[in-house]
């Protein structure tokens, strides 16, 4: 509690200094003000984390500088003094933010707890503050690297639909990053301040994934020794994202229709009626369309989470955000493991752009870290690469087709061949001509054209 700047504001310049003098003695920095003007002054001047102000002054009274308190600096915590007289002022300024109030006259105990109590209010709201900053940070759109033209159409729609109602069904192959989108839409929407409960329905046995999103009761089935609440229930006001929705057994979505439809469930076991406002995201790496017409997926809740398709590229299929995308995890696996890396070489590039990544941005994330952590060099070499992708990459290049004519296209076969009947008629032009269906003279021409030298080994024959 050391060094927390409090203001005390008070008309009562008796109280105003003793206030300040037992709060200094008591380790913090007080400074007074005698009124609304002065207050307002200190704010600007100084940053506190705490104001204690009398409820009754002369110029303007103290709900008015709650009220300034609590739009320009909500990050400070209010105490109210009040008379003997007037607690139902200080009732309604705890109505409208402070923390709590004093009565005069003030006793040392009491104002030592009250001022101990509120700061330690100030500290909890500043760290839920740089909570939610680094939850925004982490999973704000500004944090999803990409400037492909189809991540700024993903980007357009996560703006569009991120605070409406509406169901959103993402799909993509494994590792493209179908969760961080999720969080994305729930921390643009008006939602971000309530929970955010995740689920992979792959990850759990048929039998406990109904118990595990929808609850159950004591005794309604081995095992269930108390009653639990279900994801949906966690989720109430917030969002509730559904991952590997393909993976639901046809009862399960059966049930998930309905709480999309309806908004209503009942726990495993039990039949009473449960009401929930969860806002439902759902994720997707199978094709679900597909999946309806092979009969695995009811097409009633095909479109009923089908309202708005996020479909997310594969990396191969945004090449251009791999450098981008690599300098990110570069920067985060060096803070994470106490690495100093500089950059990536331009071969090193070359050959992750050339890469075919099944495991997408997921894969290309761990490829880093493992260069990160092995790598003997600043910068990021080729050599720091897993050796499957250095060999995949030199594979691609050498396919790759390189714009020449038909004339340069052919010259290196034609060599190799002249060459070959060359050796195998001993280096004599003559026969070697014959084989070739040329005369001697164009023979001649091509071989210092192809800069062929007579093996000095071989027993020319001259005809």
């Amino acid at each position: 509690m050391a060094n927390k700047n409090i203001l005390v504001v008070d008309d009562d310049q008796i109280i105003q200094d003793s206030l300040c003098e037992f709060l200094k003695l008591e380790g913090f920095n007080a400074v007074g003000a005698d009124g609304f003007t002065a207050a307002l002054k200190q704010l600007e001047k100084q940053k506190f984390n705490l104001v204690i102000t009398d409820v009754n002054m002369p110029e303007v009274d103290g709900f008015e500088l709650l009220r300034v308190i609590r739009k320009r600096y909500p990050e400070i915590v209010t105490i109210v003094i009040t008379g003997y007289g007037t607690i139902e002022s200080a009732v309604e300024a705890i109505k409208m933010g402070a923390y709590d109030y004093l009565t005069k006259p003030i006793v040392d105990d009491e104002i030592r707890m009250i001022v101990k109590r509120a700061l330690d209010q100030q500290m909890l709201l500043q760290e839920n503050r740089n909570l939610r900053d680094q939850l925004k940070n982490r999973f704000g759109l500004e944090n999803i690297v990409g400037q492909d033209y189809k991540m700024l159409k993903i980007f357009d729609l996560i703006e569009a639909v991120a605070d409406s109602k509406a169901t959103v069904l993402i799909s993509g192959q494994s590792g493209t990053g179908k969760s961080l989108i999720a969080r994305s839409i729930h921390h643009r929407s008006n939602r971000m301040d309530k929970p955010f409960i995740e689920m992979s329905c792959g990850a759990l046995p048929e039998t406990l994934l109904e118990s595990e999103l929808f609850g159950h009761t004591k005794g309604s089935f081995t095992g269930a020794v108390a009653d639990k609440e279900g994801k949906f229930l966690a989720a109430n006001e917030g969002t509730l994202f559904l991952d590997e929705i393909n993976s639901a057994s046809p009862s399960l979505q059966v049930k998930l229709l309905r709480v999309l439809q309806e908004k209503q469930f009942e726990p495993v076991g039990s039949n009473e009626t449960r009401t929930v406002d969860v806002r439902v995201l759902l994720a997707t790496n199978a094709d679900l369309a597909g999946e309806v017409q092979a009969g695995n997926f009811r097409q009633d809740l095909f479109y009923r989470i089908n309202v708005v398709n996020i479909e997310l590229p594969s990396l191969a299929q945004r090449r251009t955000d791999i450098p981008l995308l690599a300098e990110r995890f570069l920067v985060k696996m060096c803070a994470h493991h106490e690495k100093e890396k500089t950059g990536f070489a331009h071969e090193t590039i070359k050959y992750l752009e050339a890469y075919n990544w099944p495991g997408n941005v997921r894969e290309l994330e761990n490829v880093v870290e493992r260069a990160v952590l092995l790598s003997k060099h600043a910068i990021i070499q080729p050599e720091d690469l897993t050796p499957h992708i250095v060999e995949f990459s030199k594979q691609q290049s050498d396919d790759i087709f390189k714009p020449m004519t038909l004339r340069e296209a052919l010259e290196e076969p034609e060599r190799k061949i002249i060459k070959a009947a060359l050796q195998q008629n001993n280096w004599n032009r003559q026969m070697t001509a014959e084989m070739l269906g040329i005369n001697r003279t164009t023979l001649y021409k091509k071989m210092k054209h192809f800069q062929l030298e007579v093996d000095p080994a071989a027993q020319e024959i001259v005809s």
